[in-house]
């Protein structure tokens, strides 16, 4: 082992378990610095919400750390200055680094190398399998996720390096802010296991309930994930597939590996559409409706509840998540980057490929999409999937008193149910998904669609 220091730049990585940069600084270096460095960029783009996530995360790791004797050793950024100061002032002989496929953080990384003049040794410790490991036959990258979720079930995984007896050091760092309020989730990995524990309880029901928001049917681990204070590969080994819940599960994480890997192929995935021809989109420069979708008052009940609660948790249900997104790009024909940077804004477990992917899915701009014509219906799917208005009920307030069916629909008939205090729908979902299909069309024959491989 080196006697001089090892440094791990912790960034979406929040654990010391399972954690290849760690135990791989553990196994060479006596001493490790453990450190994190304060983004303004990535904290300005952030909601309160997000940061105070971070903050509890931070600060649950810096506890590990000390009952270790060491610290978190915390440093403002940019990234290029910090890393190389950090490195000269304790003598650190190599950095270990879980890197991650955001054009931000390759840029970051280079950058840094280019400034550290000692090694830098990089790992992916924030998917089950690292880009470029699971391909098609003729090399590439899938474009259809069931063919790349075949070949990612069968790939053997990278190895990760063992953990050592190396132990971290406290040096002077800056404070780590305490959440202005209490965050979503407790933080650090210790409470992601806890939330891992009871979700094994519920999995077996997955397949079943996940699409149902008034119900505990997901596993809320997603921005455990986005920040790393869980492991993807060792979830996926204690869940394991031996029902078609815990398959089904399996399965959302290897779609999230799948749009890590994506936007490690296509850099500018949240800029621009996947299939060409969606560039020549005609979008509506619809102010009043986009704030009127932001602020939860669209009329449309499950709308509504859905960006409620994103702007009050930073957190949303999935197949609400996919409502909302809908609603936007087909029934109001407003470009979906700007719901994608909304809700990257907002959102908890905000991740730029996970985010940008499922957007472009959305608006069938994107590979293996929705298909165009595929318009969801807001108050079918209300029905469907918060059949009692349960969901409904907790976000939309004003509703509370309705019950089903017309808590979907309260303005069915021509005026609000019961007198209640409601906006009226802000467009005529028929109407909207008539223009919809025709704008698709138009941006379709614009140029050949792209086959997908």
């Amino acid at each position: 082992m080196q006697d001089a220091p090892g440094v791990v730049w912790f960034r979406r990585d929040l654990r010391l378990a399972d954690n290849p940069a760690w135990d791989a600084a553990t196994a060479a270096h006596r001493s490790v610095v453990a450190c994190f460095v304060w983004e303004p960029a990535l904290l300005d783009a952030a909601s309160a919400h997000r940061r105070n996530q971070l903050f509890a995360h931070l600060r649950a790791l810096d506890s590990t750390l000390r009952s270790l004797g060491g610290a978190l050793v915390v440093r403002n950024g940019p990234a290029a200055a910090a890393i190389p100061a950090l490195v000269e002032s304790c003598g650190a002989s190599a950095v270990y680094l879980n890197t991650d496929a955001s054009p931000f953080s390759r840029a970051r990384d280079i950058a840094v190398h280019a400034a550290t003049e000692v090694p830098m040794h990089r790992f992916w410790g924030t998917v089950a399998h690292e880009p470029g490991a699971v391909l098609t036959q003729r090399g590439t990258l899938s474009q259809v996720f069931t063919p790349f979720f075949r070949g990612w079930q069968t790939t053997p995984r990278t190895p990760w390096p063992d953990g050592g007896n190396g132990r971290p050091v406290e040096l002077s760092t800056d404070d780590i802010p305490k959440p202005s309020e209490p965050p979503r989730q407790a933080g650090g990995e210790k409470a992601a296991w806890e939330r891992a524990r009871r979700w094994l309880e519920d999995v077996d029901r997955y397949a079943d309930d996940r699409d149902r928001p008034d119900l505990h049917g997901t596993s809320h681990l997603s921005a455990d994930l986005k920040f790393g204070t869980i492991s993807p590969r060792t979830l996926i080994d204690v869940v394991g597939e031996s029902s078609t819940g815990r398959t089904a599960f399996v399965r959302q994480v290897a779609w999230r590996d799948w749009w890590a890997h994506m936007l490690a192929e296509r850099p500018d995935l949240a800029p621009s559409p996947v299939r060409p021809e969606y560039s020549a989109m005609t979008w509506i420069d619809d102010r009043q409706g986009f704030d009127a979708w932001c602020r939860g008052q669209t009329g449309y009940p499950i709308v509504d509840a859905g960006m409620r609660q994103l702007v009050a948790e930073g957190w949303i249900h999935g197949r609400v998540r996919m409502l909302c997104a809908s609603f936007l790009v087909k029934d109001l024909l407003i470009d979906w980057r700007k719901g994608e940077q909304f809700f990257r804004h907002h959102l908890i477990d905000a991740d730029l490929a996970q985010n940008a992917g499922n957007w472009q899915w959305v608006a069938g701009t994107g590979p293996d999409a929705a298909p165009y014509f595929r318009i969801f219906n807001p108050t079918t799917q209300s029905m469907k999937f918060d059949p009692h208005g349960d969901y409904i009920r907790l976000w939309v307030p004003e509703l509370a008193s309705l019950a089903a069916p017309v808590i979907h629909d309260p303005w069915k008939g021509g005026g609000p149910a019961h007198g209640v205090k409601y906006p009226a729908p802000i467009v005529d979902h028929a109407a909207a998904r008539l223009h919809t299909l025709a704008a698709y069309k138009t941006a379709r024959s614009s140029l050949p669609a792209q086959g997908a491989s």
